[in-house]
């Protein structure tokens, strides 16, 4: 793999309560330019504490690609779309790869401007 020297990316981890969902936020956050791409995993199964009891639940994992500049905007919009009260949405610096690849998610995830 190669460094990442001129394009800063991020893979943005997410949970959706059902598949539709997150093939909505899939959909929007690409037609929107927020994210070049959404990688979706439906059949993950979660185990997690909420307001001090253990639950477990079916979610679909989604993995989008987002350039640094679309970041603010990507989480905010996730945060507009989403139906659960406190969305797992976790942003995580790309440090190195195919530069080709962290080129074309610079090129088709951008902010858009007022």
């Amino acid at each position: 793999m190669e460094q990442n020297e001129n394009h800063n990316g991020f893979l943005v981890y997410m949970t959706a309560p059902t598949e539709q969902e997150a093939l909505h936020l899939a959909r929007e956050l690409v037609a929107q330019r927020l994210a070049a791409g959404v990688n979706m995993l439906p059949a993950a199964r979660s185990v997690y504490r909420w307001q001090g009891t253990v639950h477990e639940a079916g979610e679909c994992l989604l993995l989008a690609q987002v350039s640094e500049a679309a970041l603010p905007q990507f989480m905010e919009r996730v945060r507009a779309l989403h139906s659960y009260e406190v969305p797992c949405v976790v942003a995580m610096p790309i440090a190195a790869g195919y530069q080709p690849f962290l080129q074309w998610i610079a090129e088709n995830s951008l902010p858009h401007t007022a």
